[in-house]
């Protein structure tokens, strides 16, 4: 409802008025109240909108609440007719155009949302990430409006944002095609040049059962009788279409500048394949074309350097129906992946850390003391033996606690640095299942450092250092997130806070922004997760530290401090790569598959334009092994320029092209990936191919 906050000055004070109550406040003005004008929403109820006279307040104070801004200022408004919409006018003649919704004492809302007291505000673009999120999810509600409209009949379940995106599930008696997806395009531009608002109404469990109920929606009568008794109910309506939601959503439809419909799916109501299979379509919005455009550009890009697609074409691993969730690493993958460990293990070294390697299955009781069994079992592999149950470990930090057990350790020992490429196994839903991203088993590239509680800041900085070289050699920017108390967690409410504010106080030391990320910490401690991006903009979380007060609590670990008393250290849990796996994808998709020189699994192919060459060809391809350089030798009956462009397609980073010319002259033509062109001595190319292996230049 509009409220109404013009006033009329140069009134006499013996003139007659005309009073009138509005949302809540007594007007009156010079002019008889008349012709409000309005609308009325699909309640019944009329939605004042304007008033033709000018009115004043009759004995009435004005009542003033501060905002507080995200940049710390404080602004007061008139109680009576503020909105997060209002204060966006306030701040800027942009602003209203470009918001979506706002965050109120850190709760998102409405634009329209009445605001009565003093509240904490900040105006929610298509920037944020959660205005992103109402702006998706009102786009959802438009694709269900156009289906509906299309083919009347249509009953709706759920339509949420999502990453990237939308979807909404239908039960149709029309079974939805690809070529349907541009009828609802045309349909849903409809809808957002009408413009119709977004308009809110709370309402009782009683009338939200019997509206739907009366229209047959029996997906969101169902969802309704299972909301908790006190929950509030709330439906939006946009023109003609109602559906029932807690929102928030976008002021009107006319903010949907782009939209593009992705794809059909089948999908089981609620998930449960036991409820009858639903059909759902995805899509994007975005406020502006070229900003879909862009997107999309990127998706054809990712398709094009998905690393399951190139895998299996550069021959570096595959994945059978045998083992789902279980990779199988080819000669050409073994090596990229044996040259990632070798990189792994030479900085480990430098950083003071020594390699250790730790059972794979070990006993139930174990893992109950640890904290897994309570809070990780439904994410483990079990097997027996000897009649006792066992588990196959999902991560490594265990075995690194009972290697610390094994000896009583002076305080002059700490910090113990012990890093450990361990194989793991995670239990991972066949639809979860994602190439090397999501596996159900993995090598981590762990770690865990036992320390003085005074050691704290030191060794997180550490950490962090050594991530931020490892990142930067493969030319990756990345930011990192402080992750708290997840709600299913152990330990005390002080070791949490301590172990909390040690993350904070080294992220501090660093001085590099971080984002908090309340609740998404390990079960047993606070975490900094690092989230890389790549050439696309996409980003990744793969390295974390987590700082552990529970578990050397859970095992008894102590050390003898120099008074002689026994401590109990604190441990470090972290990870650079995240996982070898999962890091391989990563890279094979940040490179397209044209690994640095010192990754490739092939670095030169040598060429021979014809079989008077082949001698020459030989004598280069044996003297690049003699060097230790990956090469191939292309020995076939083929054109040059069918060799060359098979090289290119293999992403091998230099070809050599050696013909009668090269062979007279003792030398060499060589070719890059990229193009590049040069004759030079084998000798010479040697030496420079070796510096930047050596340097590991990317």
């Amino acid at each position: 409802m509009q409220r109404i906050t013009s006033t009329t000055s140069k009134q006499r004070r013996d003139e007659p008025t005309t009073a009138a109550t509005v949302n809540g406040r007594k007007w009156a003005g010079g002019l008889p109240l008349v012709n409000l004008g309005g609308t009325t929403g699909m309640f019944g109820a009329l939605v004042p909108f304007g008033m033709r006279a000018p009115f004043v307040f009759l004995k009435e104070e004005i009542k003033m609440i501060n905002i507080t801004l995200p940049d710390g200022s404080v602004k007061s408004y008139d109680a009576a007719s503020i909105s997060p919409m209002e204060i966006a006018k306030s701040l800027s003649n942009s602003l209203p155009k470009k918001a979506v919704a706002a965050k109120v004492n850190g709760e998102v809302c409405d634009l329209s949302t009445v605001l009565d007291k003093d509240a904490e505000v900040a105006i929610l673009t298509f920037d944020d990430e959660e205005g992103k999120e109402v702006f998706r999810h009102s786009s959802s509600h438009v694709l269900a409006e156009a289906v509906q409209r299309l083919w009347p009949g249509t009953k709706i379940a759920i339509g949420p944002a999502i990453e990237n995106g939308f979807y909404y599930d239908f039960d149709s008696e029309h079974t939805f095609v690809p070529e349907d997806l541009e009828k609802i395009e045309k349909e849903m531009k409809k809808i957002v040049k009408a413009g119709d608002a977004f308009e809110r109404r709370e309402v009782s469990r009683e009338e939200a059962l019997k509206f739907f109920s009366d229209r047959g929606e029996n997906y969101k009568v169902e969802l309704i009788e299972d909301l908790p008794e006190d929950e509030t109910i709330s439906m939006y309506q946009d023109g003609d279409y109602v559906d029932l939601c807690a929102g928030p959503h976008l002021p009107k439809t006319s903010a949907i500048k782009a939209i593009k419909l992705m794809s059909i799916a089948g999908a089981y109501w609620r998930g449960d394949e036991k409820n009858k299979m639903l059909q759902r379509i995805y899509g994007t919005s975005f406020p502006k074309q070229d900003a879909l455009d862009e997107y999309l550009h990127l998706l054809e890009e990712a398709k094009r350097r998905d690393h399951r697609k190139l895998g299996k074409e550069l021959d570096l691993f595959s994945f059978v129906e045998e083992a789902p969730g279980f990779p199988i690493f080819h000669p050409k993958g073994m090596i990229l992946r044996n040259e990632l460990e070798k990189f792994w293990r030479e900085e480990h070294e430098k950083a003071g850390y020594s390699e250790i390697r730790t059972p794979l299955i070990m006993n139930r009781a174990l893992w109950e003391r640890s904290g897994h069994w309570d809070h990780y079992k439904e994410n483990m592999y079990f097997t027996e033996i000897d009649e006792q149950p066992y588990a196959i470990k999902p991560m490594n930090c265990p075995g690194g606690i009972l290697l610390y057990n094994e000896s009583l350790h002076s305080y002059r020992e700490l910090p113990l640095r012990w890093a450990e490429l361990g194989l793991v196994h995670r239990h991972e839903l066949s639809g979860a299942l994602h190439g090397l991203m999501r596996v159900r088993a993995f090598t981590q590239d762990d770690a865990h450092i036992f320390m003085r509680e005074d050691q704290i800041i030191d060794e997180v900085v550490g950490v962090m250092k050594l991530v931020d070289r490892v990142y930067s050699k493969f030319g990756f920017d990345y930011h990192m997130e402080l992750s708290t108390r997840p709600e299913d967690s152990m330990g005390s409410d002080e070791l949490w806070e301590k172990a909390t504010e040690g993350l904070r106080t080294a992220l501090q030391t660093v001085g590099k922004d971080y984002i908090v990320n309340p609740g998404d910490g390990a079960f047993y401690g606070p975490k900094i997760d690092f989230h890389l991006k790549d050439c696309l903009g996409r980003t990744w979380q793969c390295g974390t530290i987590q700082l552990d007060f529970q578990m050397p609590l859970n095992f008894g670990l102590e050390y003898i401090a120099e008074d002689g008393s026994r401590q109990r250290p604190i441990m470090i849990h972290r990870v650079c790569f995240g996982s070898i796996e999962r890091f391989i994808g990563i890279l094979t998709e940040h490179f397209a598959g044209k690994f640095p020189t010192w990754l490739a699994p092939t670095q030169v192919k040598v060429l021979p334009v014809s079989d008077k060459s082949m001698d020459y060809a030989k004598e280069v391809y044996e003297a690049l092994r003699e060097k230790m350089i990956r090469c191939e030798l292309d020995t076939r009956n083929e054109k040059i320029g069918y060799k060359i462009r098979e090289a290119q397609s293999q992403k091998i980073p230099y070809m050599l092209v050696l013909g009668d010319k090269e062979a007279e002259n003792d030398t060499i033509s060589v070719r890059t990936l990229s193009g590049e062109q040069s004759v030079e001595s084998l000798a010479d190319f040697i030496a420079r191919l070796q510096a930047d292996v050596k340097s590991r230049k990317s």
